[in-house]
């Protein structure tokens, strides 16, 4: 194995996870069987890659867009047949192995600075399927944006992104990562999360999700405002109090005090109001 004369590249985002005790949850977390295809995206210098091989998973796809590191995860792994790596910017290239075939898990320490567009990759967003159907995603992210993702509504951290993932997946926290796990160290602090996308049998219609996710978006817009004053206009105001209050909400909450379940409620509720009256 060769990395040497290799730096850290900032505009990569590059901070290698060295601590043994996270890898290995991690891997646990991942739940790995014989049968698993695994994508890794930033295998870095390949210590996650190594607790991916010594699993008895069937293959490891990994995708770097670091051409050096390539280069030395190529001789590190030149032996084990059963690791393929992909040079390529993974927001851009295809996600597929060598063999074409489908990869059922996703393992991940991914870059901070591509975590938004990258998760809309790999899970899909409201409105749309997936590009690629997953059984599990196990991702280390920055602490504040997991956080997002698995906060409870009425925490400060509750967002549409919170909404919009639960929507998406089941979404669980897996351990904290502080900077000291890293070479080198960030500034910040990191989170392992765990996400079981949702099938399509799971999932809502697409039609209503939209409507979801433009309601979110009106909400979110000004998540200091009540509802009353953001959702405005949407439909008469005494029709959507009615609508929440059969949810069991009122509009003078604020857009992070509503779960995922009443933000569903609120959409069929305004989409049988809507269906009404066109039937006039």
């Amino acid at each position: 194995m060769s990395f040497s004369g290799h730096s850290p590249r900032k505009r990569f985002g590059q901070h290698w996870l060295k601590d043994e005790s996270i890898l290995e949850k991690i891997i646990e977390a991942a739940d790995l069987k014989s049968l698993d295809r695994v994508l890794e995206i930033g295998p870095g210098r390949g210590a996650l890659t190594k607790k991916l091989i010594e699993s008895s998973v069937e293959l490891i796809h990994g995708i770097e867009l670091d051409v050096d590191l390539v280069v030395g995860l190529r001789k590190r792994f030149e032996n084990e047949s059963r690791f393929t790596l992909q040079e390529g910017d993974v927001l851009s290239i295809s996600l597929k192995p060598p063999d074409g075939k489908q990869l059922n898990k996703v393992v991940a320490n991914i870059p901070y600075n591509i975590t938004s567009p990258l998760l809309g990759r790999l899970i899909g967003r409201l409105g749309s399927p997936p590009e690629m159907k997953y059984h599990r995603l196990v991702l280390l992210l920055q602490k504040e944006v997991a956080q997002r993702i698995v906060s409870l509504p009425g925490k400060s951290n509750f967002s549409a992104m919170s909404v919009r993932l639960q929507l998406l997946a089941k979404c669980r926290s897996v351990c904290e990562v502080p900077p000291r796990c890293f070479t080198p160290s960030p500034k910040v602090y990191s989170q392992v999360i765990a996400l079981d996308p949702l099938n399509e049998t799971e999932r809502l219609d697409y039609k209503l999700e939209k409507k979801i996710d433009f309601l979110l978006r009106r909400a979110f817009s000004s998540r200091r405002k009540k509802l009353k004053n953001t959702l405005i206009g949407i439909c008469p105001l005494n029709k959507l109090e009615t609508i929440a209050e059969s949810q069991g909400f009122s509009l003078n909450e604020r857009p992070q005090e509503i779960s995922p379940k009443l933000w569903v409620g609120l959409a069929k509720g305004i989409e049988k109001l809507e269906l009404a009256e066109n039937e006039h």
